[in-house]
């Protein structure tokens, strides 16, 4: 997307975006479609799980690919976007992209409910949740069963089920956190948005070539202004900062295996595979092919 006629408004920052609770009911239950909602975030602790489709998901500075079944816990005000893949065989209506989504907010049970020591482990979860976490193993197990039969349940029996996930959530440890605690700030802090402005671009664009003047343009500063700023915000180098985003992708890629390292390489935003496994073995020291035995 270049950016000769879009302003600030026209790419704005983070957005609140909430869904409506209906009166009478103490969290929200909602069922979401493709195209899903913007780069956004919201008060709402959030369980997102992923019925049908596939993409790219953007958690603060987080990226990965999802597909059916993905879980995740989501944090207040933590920055947050799914990105299908276009499908040009589905026929026009059809639903292939679907997300089954649980928000509440903290005091939803009552402002106690939290400091019981009963709920320690729970209380210690949803702070992890400031970086969004991912589930693996029997804990996902449990969890998607559970969400799949409140798709079918009325109120009170979604409050139960609800509670039998808090349940699961108490004492697992079958989890993954996502975004860097540094994230965290440079999302929160109302005083950077031009740097905000920049993340965002780069990671919904960092699969392709990124020019520099679009990031200028976007956060209105010149070359001399725009490096130091980044650094000092990111504590990196721009050109390091946008690296390590596309070999963080490409380590979620080789740990998947479902695509060859030639694929990976393009995917991830080289333009040759060369450059790629230079680049890799520079910051990950081994190459890609030794990352995906090891990892194995």
């Amino acid at each position: 997307m270049l950016l000769e006629n879009i302003s600030i408004k026209d790419f704005m920052k983070v957005s609140t975006i909430r869904l409506h609770k209906e009166l009478g009911h103490s969290f929200i239950v909602h069922v979401e479609k493709d195209p899903f909602t913007p780069w956004h975030h919201h008060p709402e602790y959030e369980i997102v799980l992923i019925i049908n489709g596939k993409g790219r998901r953007l958690i603060g500075d987080h990226v990965a690919r999802f597909e059916k079944d993905d879980l995740i816990v989501i944090g207040p005000y933590l920055p947050h976007q799914w990105i299908c893949d276009d499908d040009n065989n589905v026929e026009p209506g059809d639903t292939h992209n679907e997300a089954f989504v649980i928000q509440f907010i903290d005091d939803f049970i009552g402002t106690k409910f939290f400091e019981i020591p009963e709920t320690t482990g729970l209380k210690r979860l949803f702070v992890e949740s400031s970086r969004g976490i991912e589930f693996k193993g029997n804990t996902k197990n449990a969890i998607i069963s559970i969400m799949h039969e409140m798709r079918g349940q009325n109120d009170s029996e979604r409050f139960f089920s609800l509670l039998r996930i808090f349940e699961i959530l108490n004492s697992t440890t079958e989890f993954t956190c996502l975004a860097t605690p540094n994230s965290i700030n440079n999302f929160s802090s109302k005083d950077n948005i031009a740097m905000q402005l920049a993340l965002q671009y780069i990671y919904q664009n960092f699969q392709k070539r990124i020019p520099i003047v679009n990031l200028l343009q976007l956060t209105h500063k010149s070359y001399s202004s725009f490096y130091p700023a980044f650094k000092k915000t990111f504590m990196m180098p721009f050109k390091d900062y946008l690296l390590n985003v596309r070999i963080g992708y490409a380590c979620k890629l080789l740990a998947e295996g479902s695509m060859n390292i030639s694929e990976i390489a393009y995917d991830s935003g080289f333009e040759n595979i060369a450059n790629f496994n230079r680049q890799f073995k520079r910051i990950k020291k081994m190459t890609p092919s030794q990352y995906q035995k090891h990892y194995k």
